[in-house]
């Protein structure tokens, strides 16, 4: 009897010391479909302008709250990491601002009484495209950290169209004298424009721990 004990002292001993390092791979891999589905929504509404899909958006970015909060915890309480911390922090706060981004976006352009325009359908499927490219990208970083790599080149990629098609929108808006309406709309496409700013940063800092793990 005491044989059959024996291991299980020693395993609580050994797990209390070292304890067993969270599986950060998955938790980011998770946070960055949470964000890829957003972004989704958001294509979708910039589509439609549908209200009940607003909506969506907005459930949304409570839940990715949660899903950033957990990882945060997470990344408090452990012991040891397989990516640099300050890398982790990076990644798991800059998802998250992408979600926060899409929902004031969606917010804003509903107290504004906005409807969605060419421009915000570009922006949002760019987006969309540099989200999806993060999510593959964080999926396949433990084991193919070169295709990763590729993929943070992707999400870059699409943050610069996003940046193309602001400059253009916003050309296009100035001209005229109905300025309210152009600062209003100027509004939307800043929150659309920083959403892809996070998402830069977002493969930034995926590019950096490829660096780190190779």
């Amino acid at each position: 009897m005491s044989e059959e004990i024996k291991p299980s002292i020693f395993r609580r001993l050994f797990d209390r010391v070292f304890p067993k390092m969270p599986d950060f791979f998955t938790l980011l891999t998770e946070q960055c479909g949470q964000v890829a589905h957003t972004a989704g929504l958001l294509v979708e509404f910039m589509e439609t302008g549908d209200a009940k899909v607003g909506l969506s958006i907005r459930q949304d970015e409570h839940e990715a709250d949660r899903v950033k909060i957990r990882n945060l915890h997470t990344l408090n309480e452990a012991f040891s990491t397989p990516i640099d911390r300050e890398d982790l922090y990076r990644a798991i706060i800059d998802l998250d601002e992408v979600v926060n981004y899409c929902k004031t976006t969606v917010s804003e352009m509903e107290v504004l009484c906005l409807a969605p325009d060419k421009h915000c359908l570009e922006m949002a499927m760019h987006i969309k495209l540099g989200c999806d490219a993060l999510s593959q990208g964080f999926a396949r970083l433990a084991k193919e950290p070169a295709g990763a790599a590729a993929d943070a080149d992707s999400a870059r990629k699409a943050e610069r169209r996003v940046e193309k098609n602001y400059r253009r929108a916003i050309a296009e808006l100035f001209v005229g004298d109905d300025y309210i309406h152009m600062f209003k709309r100027r509004e939307i496409y800043r929150h659309l424009s920083n959403a892809a700013d996070r998402m830069s940063n977002c493969a930034n800092t995926l590019h950096d721990i490829v660096v780190k793990m190779t």
